[in-house]
């Protein structure tokens, strides 16, 4: 014979299945198995039984939608689905089908649990109200502090009710840090929960609330901020705003420190919007302005550095500085700030800013602070062309402070202070002439960033590191590297660092000789990239892409992208790659020169090793002193004086072979 049953209506009422069962046990002449919750495939099937193709699933939402809907809301609970499924069949189970199913809970549900309820004592009833307060899982102390009864006694009851299985189980202890110690239990379901939560008085809910959440800010102490979310809900439950500001700014930080964007963001613009209720004294500016620098720090990671919403909140946030005068949050403002006109292209105010930056540090006198405000000067000096002054600033902010240090101190600077120095330095070393120097760097970074468990910064540096990849020509690498960079930022929602990968993988496919697909995937991610607001660091893209042009013979085309990209340089003084800009020019200025006189190309022994395919172009001899000839040793020797200048070496370098092969010949 086969049977089922509910234990929990077995173990209320006394029902004498439970003496036959236990003799049958007793006698080992049955077998009691316990039937596993429904999975969400499980209740699709249930839905599309239920709703035949004729009738309601006609509905505007598919199936699978809805059944993982009922599933989350009923954590696969037989007898609550079908509740559920049947109150949707009543309302007509259309368009709305998983608001409705995620708005309330359905009357005959509702009736059930009221029934099971009415079995227990009034203690019994008053004390699972109070627990429903503390939440979903909740301690045995939390409950006494707000129904006022002695811990022992609360645990006692939850027990009692653990063991019939009625609405309780067990969830291990509570060890508050001032060395309370007190059983855990959960309600078998949020729907219990739920429901006893709505049978409370407003102004009971609100007295309970303020009690459980002081209970609870005196248990942790000094360590309240772990359980900052939780603290908020009931201080702002009990309408105590100041302390649920309070809370919901720890809570947004500790969100941002896991990388849980959307929360964060959540989390502090509550925490913003309940300040407004608050008397406009100075205190309150000063809560504002640190919830204002969270939220910059959360909108940079997800909507780009130069957003339109992160330029809002930093210019609120330096307004409240000029009321405030907090040195340590201005600091952080003037670092938002920059990075919106550096990510711009405004590179002459970021300087401004950076030079601001590095002196505030020195006032502070704090060593994580130091390394990256030497390192964002040196990151905006590196691309106004100032190599050997921007590796001298990001060696003076290395030798500040340790980089594993400063970025553990500084967890929720997104940059993470030492994984962005090393990073940049890396770029700067390339530069200056050490390719070994910054390999070495762009390592450490990516060493620094896993170990530490930073996923903005590693995206900062994973995006470096293709780029660095792409200088050295090491186009396979990159393109590996530029994966990782979409991959991972798309699942941190870095919509920013996504544009860069995307922009990476195109230049390394460009670099293999696939310029389609390369180009196309590079003005996907400059629109990406524009989407957020960024406009710096276009140079170089476009540059590789001109030399891709060439490779294929389709120099007019290069010749129209390296004239775009020189205009860029002369209207935001963007520098680091105009010298590489002039080569190319040269090399496609005598590669258009043959592909007019028709000739015939022959490429001899002395080709050039870094650019098989350009060096056709080159290797034909032409006419002595011929128009093209001389309009391009203009360009390389311009290049070279470029270069010589501004001191990046690799670039002086491959014009100076450019000019000798021309001369060679």
């Amino acid at each position: 014979m086969l049977g089922t049953y509910r234990p929990v209506e077995m173990l209320a009422n006394g029902h004498p299945l439970r003496t036959v069962k236990q003799e049958l046990q007793l006698h080992r002449q049955c077998v009691e198995q316990r039937l596993g919750l429904l999975s969400e495939e499980h209740v699709a099937t249930y839905l599309a039984v239920k709703f035949s193709p004729e009738g309601e699933a006609r509905r505007a939402v598919s199936l699978h939608q809805l059944a993982h809907a009922i599933h989350q809301r009923t954590e696969g609970n037989p007898l609550f689905m079908v509740n559920v499924v049947e109150y949707l069949a009543a309302q007509g189970g259309r368009g709305e089908a998983v608001e409705t199913v995620q708005r309330g809970v359905p009357s005959d549900l509702r009736q059930m649990i009221e029934e099971q309820l009415h079995r227990l004592s009034a203690e019994e009833q008053q004390l699972l109200e109070v627990a429903s307060v503390v939440g979903m899982e909740f301690s045995a102390a939390s409950v006494a502090a707000g129904a006022e009864i002695e811990v022992e006694a609360i645990e006692e009851q939850c027990t009692q009710l653990a063991r019939r299985e009625f609405f309780l189980r067990p969830s291990g202890t509570t060890d508050w840090p001032d060395g309370t110690v007190a059983a855990r239990y959960s309600f078998l379901h949020a729907l219990y929960q739920e429901v006893l939560y709505e049978r409370l008085p407003a102004g009971r809910r609100q007295r309970l609330h303020q009690r459980i959440g002081e209970r609870e800010e005196k248990g942790y102490g000094e360590r309240a901020r772990e359980i900052a979310a939780e603290l908020a809900m009931h201080f702002e439950r009990s309408r105590d705003y100041r302390k649920a500001v309070q809370y919901l700014q720890h809570a947004g930080e500790n969100a941002l420190q896991r990388s849980a964007h959307q929360e964060a963001n959540s989390l502090l613009t509550k925490g913003l919007a309940l300040l407004m209720t608050l008397p406009d004294t100075p205190e309150r500016a000063g809560q504002e302005l640190t919830l204002q620098v969270s939220l910059g720090a959360v909108l940079t990671a997800t909507k780009g550095f130069a957003a339109p919403e992160v330029e809002l909140v930093y210019a609120r946030a330096r307004e409240l500085c000029r009321q405030v005068g907090d040195t340590t949050e201005f600091y952080r403002v003037l670092q938002g700030v920059w990075g919106v006109y550096y990510m711009r292209g405004d590179l002459q105010m970021a300087r401004e800013l950076g030079e601001q930056l590095v002196t505030l540090a020195q006032r502070i006198q704090e060593p994580s602070h130091l390394l990256l405000a030497h390192s964002i000067l040196g990151d905006t000096l590196l691309h106004l062309g100032e190599v050997a002054s921007a590796l001298a600033h990001m060696e003076q902010g290395l030798a500040c402070d340790d980089p594993r240090r400063s970025s553990a101190v500084d967890s929720i600077n997104l940059l993470a202070p030492g994984v962005y120095s090393l990073s940049v330095a890396a770029l700067a070393s390339w530069g200056r002439g050490y390719p070994d120097q910054a390999v070495e760097r762009i390592q450490q970074a990516l060493a620094v960033a896993r170990e530490l468990s930073q996923p903005f910064g590693l995206a900062t540096a994973l995006a470096c590191a293709a780029q660095l990849h792409c200088f050295r020509r090491e186009w396979l690498r990159a393109q590996a590297e530029a994966e990782e960079v979409i991959a991972h930022a798309t699942e941190q929602g870095f919509a920013m660092r996504a544009a860069h990968g995307t922009m990476a993988r195109g230049l390394a496919l460009v670099g293999q000789g696939k310029v389609e697909e390369g180009g196309a995937q590079m003005r996907q991610g400059r629109a990406a990239y524009r989407a957020t607001g960024g406009g710096m660091g276009a140079t170089y893209s476009q540059a590789l892409l001109a030399e891709a042009y060439g490779k294929v013979g389709r120099v007019e085309e290069g010749l129209a992208v390296l004239a775009k990209a020189l205009a860029v340089v002369d209207k935001t003084g963007e520098r680091f790659y105009e010298a590489e800009l002039y080569r190319i020019k040269g090399e496609l200025t005598l590669q258009s020169s043959v592909q007019r006189l028709g000739s015939r190309v022959k490429t001899g022994p002395q080709s050039r090793v870094h650019s098989p395919k350009s060096s056709k172009a080159t290797s034909q001899i032409l006419n002595p002193q011929s128009h093209a000839e001389v309009e391009a040793e203009e360009c390389f020797r311009k290049a070279i004086e470029i270069a010589h200048k501004q001191q990046p070496k690799s670039w002086e370098l491959r014009a100076t072979m450019s000019l000798a092969l021309l001369w060679q010949q």
